[in-house]
């Protein structure tokens, strides 16, 4: 995929909060690995390219802060699926927990590399311990 030379800027941030309220099902191995305050990555402004995606800012952010990352490409979806950030991976935290992301407090219903960002857009990864109703997520409106 190619990417104009235009850029735009947007916001993202990367938190993990939700564990804090669930240490008892972490895997005891990953305590360390949950900030004090559930932040990883602050609320930042970033640049992005014009028809880069949701996933691509997060890759380059996540590589530039020096925050592990890693992710799987899933053909059936035509997108990647983040398996961990910070070395805190899905199923670390119960068999429902694992990353999501919202953009301007939505969460899409389809992967982060096919969410073409906009100027302005306020993209969040947040952890989630409980399928997405801990974070409002879109299984906890019964959609």
């Amino acid at each position: 995929m190619e990417f104009s030379d235009v850029t735009h800027t947007c916001t993202l941030s990367v938190r993990c909060d939700t564990i804090l309220d669930n240490m008892d099902w972490l895997d005891p191995e990953k305590v360390e690995l949950v900030p004090e305050d559930g932040v990883i990555f602050p609320t930042t402004t970033v640049t992005f390219y014009e028809g880069e995606s949701v996933f691509n800012v997060l890759q380059r952010e996540m590589r530039k802060a020096g925050i592990h990352m890693e992710f799987e490409d899933t053909p059936m979806y035509n997108s990647a699926y983040i398996e961990g950030i910070n070395n805190l991976y899905e199923f670390d935290c119960g068999e429902l927990s694992g990353w999501m992301y919202k953009v301007n407090g939505w969460f899409p219903n389809y992967g982060c590399s096919r969410y073409q960002l906009k100027e302005g857009d306020v993209i969040e990864w947040v952890y989630t311990c409980d399928l997405g109703v801990d974070v409002g997520g879109f299984y906890s409106t019964g959609e």
